[in-house]
């Protein structure tokens, strides 16, 4: 077995050894370097050239500015920046095996192992390509099964020390009760805090059965909020009371079951901190609440620094210094890594920070790095990533969970599964919030084949906020020729768009369609993403949520649309004007 599987949390070197270490190190650190391991910066798992300018700056960031470790994303490509036509994506998947080789080059120039981390709230595929994708944590809501829940987050576990990133900024705890919340969504399990509360306990388990540190986030909890702090800083008017009966539940359950970490939000509590100050910045919030209150040890770490809620407050080297002051321990993703580390040893030399509290952050990431084994190994073995990422095994997980998850919240004329002879005309209609950005998960690429298979008398056409007057007219024409309607809504709310709603016209050809319906005529409508995009379009007679995008949610929907998987998801948020918290209409699938 490859060594990056032989260390887990549960299963570390002697406590003794570990303490011993830390402690050494610490000691042998010059002033910089302890600076250095409070700061995670990132990089891009596409290819990198060794004689290249980017691998240069990460190069030196491990051997002049003696970083802790790194946050490792996906990729990105350049876009043309033009009016009229604003519809390229730039985001894309990064590789594997250009992850893993990254992640050794820089760990053989460090002398302190680096602790690497990653957003993989759904699966390493989420970031990586050939790495298994997950639903996203609503879609576990739905299902509400935490052992299935603990069990796939153990893979994510796995697959991510795979290559050589060992701390993932999962689970979100956060409790999803605002409807317009613009970011968090379909990343929360729910809007119950204790069902969520104890599927975030399940991940968290998971995680670290599969080797991985767990963080709980977004601290104090971004559920009901109406802002994207990725845009701009959103405000939790509540005192602690409230907090503790709801936005704290499923922290506490992720704090009793071991997690390792929490991020820090860019939220701002007035109930808590008078000086309106975002809780990455605030002593009150970091520290009064997180440590003091809710009693946890682990480390603290900020939410990405160059989020516009902070990033407009706070240059990047003061940002750095007011988060370590609140009593953050890592300064996550800032604009400028060398001006934070500059920004902290200009406080320490103020006498803003002191010696004891810059040691007593280095110290719990030294703690973290050796609980990972990583003093004894910090290397992967590229040849074994094949055999433990991605793969049948794991992706049947994955599956089991989206099917399960499939909620019909409404089915006024008992038409799904469609019971249509393979012979018919359905239409299928994509309908799209908006054109642009859809780089990774092109919308309908399975589902619209999969039902054509099923029904080959079929035509696909898309629909969005670009569609003319004229050309909705003729999607109207050709419905009402057509022996079914299949809509597929892919409805997002992603971090920085600003946008979580169809165009109004969008929304009104919807209706128009809807009222085509008949027994004779079903139309079923599959929502995918926002499910709260469903209370925007009430008048349909068939509603499926899948809480997700990409092949694995659209293959599901297909397969429950055709009856061959039993649909018995429940809701576990509320979508106003449509159906209450767990709600779901359940079928049974092909004997």
């Amino acid at each position: 077995m490859a060594a990056f599987l032989c260390v887990s949390v549960a299963a570390t070197t002697p406590e003794r050894d570990a303490t011993r270490w830390v402690e050494k190190t610490l000691a042998s650190l010059s002033l910089d370097e302890k600076i250095g391991q409070l700061v995670m910066p990132s990089f891009e798992s596409t290819y990198m050239a060794s004689d290249s300018d980017e691998y240069a700056r990460l190069a030196d960031l491990v051997t002049s500015r003696h970083v802790g470790g790194f946050i490792v994303f996906g990729g990105t490509e350049p876009a043309p920046p033009v009016l009229l036509n604003p519809t390229y994506g730039t985001v894309i998947l990064g590789q594997p095996l250009e992850a893993a080789a990254t992640v050794n080059r820089l760990q053989r120039l460090s002398r302190v192992p680096l602790l690497n981390a990653a957003d993989f709230e759904f699966g390493v595929g989420m970031r990586i390509a050939g790495g298994t994708q997950f639903p996203h944590a609503m879609a576990f809501g739905a299902v509400d099964d935490p052992a299935l829940a603990e069990q796939a987050a153990r893979i994510m576990g796995e697959e991510a020390r795979a290559l050589g990133i060992h701390m993932d900024f999962a689970p979100v705890a956060d409790v999803n009760n605002n409807p317009r919340n613009p970011v968090i969504n379909t990343r929360s399990f729910g809007e119950d805090p204790v069902k969520v509360g104890a599927l975030v306990a399940a991940f968290t388990r998971g995680l670290r059965a599969g080797g991985a540190l767990a963080t709980l986030k977004h601290f104090p909890g971004h559920g009901d909020t109406d802002v994207d702090t990725h845009l701009g800083l959103a405000v939790i008017p509540y005192d602690r009371d409230r907090l503790d009966t709801l936005e704290f539940v499923p922290f506490k359950a992720g704090v009793a079951a071991g997690a390792d970490a929490v991020m820090v939000a860019h939220i701002e509590l007035p109930k808590i901190d008078a000086a309106n100050q975002p809780a990455a910045f605030s002593r009150p919030t970091t520290t009064g609440l997180l440590r003091d209150h809710l009693k946890f040890n682990g480390l603290i770490v900020t939410d990405s620094m160059s989020m516009a809620a902070v990033a407009k407050l706070a240059a990047p080297g003061d940002g750095a210094a007011r988060a370590i002051e609140a009593g953050a321990d890592v300064v996550l993703h800032s604009p400028d890594p060398a001006a934070a580390i500059s920004g902290i040893a200009a406080a320490i030399g103020r006498g803003d920070i002191t010696a004891a509290r810059i040691d007593e952050s280095v110290r719990r990431v030294l703690a973290a790095k050796a609980r990972l084994g990583l003093q004894a190994t910090r290397l992967v073995d590229l040849e074994a990533i094949t055999a433990h990422v991605g793969g049948r095994a794991h992706r049947a997980v994955a599956e089991e969970v989206s099917e399960r998850s499939m909620t019909l919240v409404k089915d006024t004329r008992q038409q799904v599964p469609l019971r249509l002879a393979k012979e018919k005309s359905v239409l299928l209609v994509s309908v799209l919030d908006y054109q642009g950005g859809w780089r990774i998960a092109s919308p309908g690429r399975t589902f619209l084949p999969a039902l054509k298979e099923r029904w080959p008398n079929s035509m696909a056409i898309e629909v969005s906020d670009r569609t003319t007057a004229s050309e909705r007219d003729l999607v109207r024409a050709m419905a009402a020729r057509c022996d079914a309607i299949v809509l597929g809504i892919f409805v997002r709310a992603t971090s920085g768009s600003g946008r979580m709603d169809l165009a109004p016209d969008t929304a009104r050809l919807i209706s128009s369609l809807a009222a085509l319906g008949s027994v004779e005529r079903p139309v079923v409508a599959v929502f995918f993403g926002n499910p709260y995009a469903a209370s925007t379009v009430g008048d349909l007679p068939a509603m499926l949520l899948t809480y997700d995008f990409g092949d694995l949610a659209e293959s599901s929907a297909a397969r429950a649309i055709a009856g061959e998987i039993p649909i018995g998801g429940h809701l576990p948020i509320g979508i106003p004007g449509v159906a209450d918290v767990a709600a779901g209409l359940e079928r049974p699938g092909a004997p």
